[in-house]
Parts: C-alpha cells; structure tokens; sequence
C-alpha cells in the first residue's frame, strides 16, 4: 500500500504542474486501508472530477437550480464559450431565478451540433462522497472508485462529460461547430426544454444537423424509450357514521376495484382492452403511485384519490387515455363515481421517443425511462432529418434512489463516447 501511495504522491504532483483537462491518477488502491484523502486526491487531480465533484456538491433540486446554474455558466465563460441565460418562467407559486445555459464559440449561435442534458434533480439532495468498490479484492483500480451522491449519475455525470468532451473536442478541432444546452425542470414536465423549443434558438427549418441527449444509458446507444402519462383517478362518495355505512357511500370502496383492473390493464393483450405493446419496446407499464382517502377510520369516506403514472411502448397519450377510460366505465358502468383526471396540457404526456443508433462502436438499447426529448419540438417537417441520439454515463438503476453513484472510470469513458459521437456528426456537416 505505501508503494502505491508514494507513486500516487509523486502522479499528483506532476499532475497538478502538466494537467490541461484530464490527467488521471493511475495505481492501486488497497481497500481496507484506503483513506478519504487519497480518494480525494484522485479527483482533485482531475478537472473533470473537480468539475462533475462541484456540480454534485450544490443542491439543485427541480426548481432551485440557479446556483449549479451559475456555477456552470462561470466555468463556461472562463473557458472561452459565449454563454446565454435563457430565462425560465418560474412555476406557480415560485419565485426564485431559473434559467437554461446556452454556450457557443464566438458568434456561432446556430451551430451543426447540440449535446445537452439536465441540471435538476429529484429530491432529496444527498451529499458526495466517495468509497472504495463494495468487492476490490486486495487492491482496486481508481476506475473502480465509486462516486456517490444525487446527481452524480441523473444527470450531472452526462453534463460533466459533455462538457469535457466539447473542451477536448474544440482543444483539437477549434473549427468544430457546436453548441451546449443545459437545462432546468426535466425532472418535473421538461420545463427548460419546452422553454428552449419555443424560443429563437430552436429554428425553423432547423440549423443544427444532430442533437445528443446526455442521460445514464449505460454508455450505450438508446434505440427508443418508452413515452409516459400522469394521471388521477379519482372517487367521491358521501360521508357517514361507520356504525351506520347505508347512510353514505365509500369512496375507497368504489375506488379499489378500479384500480385493481387498472393495475392489471398491462398483462391483457391490446385486443382484449390491455395497455399497447410494441415489439421494440415491450409492453406499456402502469404504476400506482400513490393512493390516499378518508379523514378516520370510524368515518365512511367521502374521497379517495390515486396517482398513477403510465410508460407507453406504444400508441400515443389519447390512445391510452382511452384505454384507461374503457377500463373504468366496465368496472363502474359509466356511473361517474370514479373518473380520471389528466391535469393541465403541460403534463399531458409523451408518446415514445425513437433515436439513431447508427455510429459504430457502442452497444444499442431501449430503455423504460422518458427524458425531456419529447419537450423539443424539431422542424425538420420537409427538410433534413436531424438526427438524434440518446447517450451517457451510469445506470438508471440507481438513479433517484438512496444508492446514486457511478464510478470513475464510467465518467470518463463517456468522455471519449460523446467526442466520437460529435466527430461522427462533424463528419456529416
């Protein structure tokens, strides 16, 4: 162990004296006796830790994004890119400052190529820290150093490399024309992007000719993703002494056997009044989310109200609305007792999203989770096809939940994945 530490000593400090962008510490780590300041002095050797560190250290929960904002935009700026706050209408009963970040080089506002991804996060926020892999054996690469924390992976790991790999991009290629996006609110209906869809940078006919979304796939290609839609079933009935329930009518108990028919809609096949399925993406998946009713349990309840959350793998939002409605009125018969409520236009759902696979090199997937593709409109209607590819660091798997991490080695490899991706569409221009 101490031979490695001398030789991780000695790295650093050369590191630290030759480092542009990415100087990875090389070496073992012996697990049991690794101390947090040698797992420090890993990312402190390198600008993209540092940055991706930095970014995962301030909060920013949907709706309280302007510090990582901020801090983002700095960092761009002191790099040389020509950065714009595009300002983001805050949501009801909000006040605080939120705006997309919009870099360029010079005066290339209408670029050939877009990478962008997201800046918020799911709550709660979870502090970074790092720690050796759960199984290193008697040592460990530093590749294998977990990084956790919300964020780390959804999707500050995507924002982190893509930035990387446009500074390393433009270090060998300064004519390269290309444009970051880092928006707010994707967590919460694609606030950020629907705002840069209607604005003057997303041109009719469109001037870029290739957008990169950056979310965890596991650094492989997505094919597809499945589109979603949130809604409400709700119940009402009327209120009554528990001793004497003929005198009012249960919500819960009008409630419940819908939500079990709903909660089996995707094992019936499409022709027998089930969710649709496609034979890209499997079968549409409907969760109950939430469900809550009533005041007290000596009280018949007068309301009962279920979120519920739809991923399609096929169809569009009105096809399953209808599905859905079908299935209520069999179990209710029509009588108005239960019904389903698809709140504002906003959150009116997405139908599934299709992406190009076509650059050699990486595995190809489909995955279940929706991302804010479908909050940018396109207008490529009778012009060129842009081409859109979905790709990134991390696994969804851990995203939103307790264990958030990646490792170091991901968050570079993905580095190297979107500078060929860029190259691949440079190539095309």
């Amino acid at each position: 162990m101490k031979t490695n530490y001398l030789w991780g000593v000695t790295a650093l400090a050369k590191v630290v004296l030759t480092s542009n962008l990415q100087q990875p510490l090389g070496g073992n780590l012996q697990p049991g006796t690794a101390h947090l300041s040698e797992l420090d002095s890993i990312v402190a050797s390198s600008p993209l830790l540092s940055f991706h560190r930095d970014i995962v250290e301030i909060p920013s929960v949907t709706g309280d994004e302007k510090n990582v904002g901020e801090f983002v935009l700095d960092f761009l700026s002191s790099h040389n890119w020509t950065v714009e706050k595009q300002t983001v209408i805050p949501e009801s009963g909000e006040d605080k400052e939120r705006f997309n970040i919009y870099a360029y080089i010079g005066n290339n506002r209408y670029p050939d190529v877009l990478l962008t991804s997201h800046i918020d996060t799911v709550p709660p926020f979870i502090p970074y820290s790092l720690r050796p892999p759960a199984a290193g054996g008697s040592s460990f690469s530093r590749k294998d150093l977990v990084i956790a924390g919300r964020g780390t992976v959804d999707a500050k790991a995507s924002v982190s490399a893509i930035v990387f790999a446009a500074i390393e991009t433009l270090r060998d290629n300064p004519d390269a024309s290309i444009a970051l996006l880092f928006d707010v609110g994707e967590e919460r209906f694609g606030t950020g992007m629907k705002h840069f869809s209607n604005s003057d940078l997303n041109t009719n006919p469109p001037t870029f000719h290739t957008i990169i979304f950056g979310e965890p796939t596991e650094l492989s290609l997505v094919a597809g993703h499945k589109g979603s839609l949130g809604l409400k079933v709700i119940a009402k009935g009327k209120a009554a002494h528990s001793g004497y329930p003929w005198l009012g009518k249960s919500a819960i108990s009008a409630i419940l056997p819908v939500l079990s028919r709903l909660d089996n809609l995707e094992n019936i096949l499409p022709e027998d009044g089930g969710l649709l399925r496609s034979e890209k993406l499997g079968k549409s998946t409907l969760n109950i989310g939430q469900i809550y009713g009533g005041v007290a349990g000596n009280v018949v309840p007068a309301y009962a109200e279920a979120s519920v959350s739809v991923r399609l793998a096929e169809g569009t939002p009105e096809d399953t609305r209808e599905i859905l409605q079908r299935a209520v009125d069999e179990v209710t018969g029509g009588d108005g007792s239960v019904f389903l409520a698809f709140g504002e236009p906003k959150a009116g759902g997405a139908p599934p999203q299709y992406f190009d696979a076509d650059v050699e090199g990486f595995e190809v997937i489909t995955v279940n989770y929706g991302t804010d593709a479908a909050s940018l409109h396109i207008h490529d209607e009778g012009t060129r096809k842009v081409r859109r590819y979905l790709y990134g660091p991390g696994t969804i798997h851990v995203a939103h939940g307790d264990d958030e991490a990646i490792t170091v080695g991901d968050l570079e490899e993905a580095v190297d994945g979107y500078k060929r991706l860029i190259s691949a569409a440079l190539r095309r221009s």
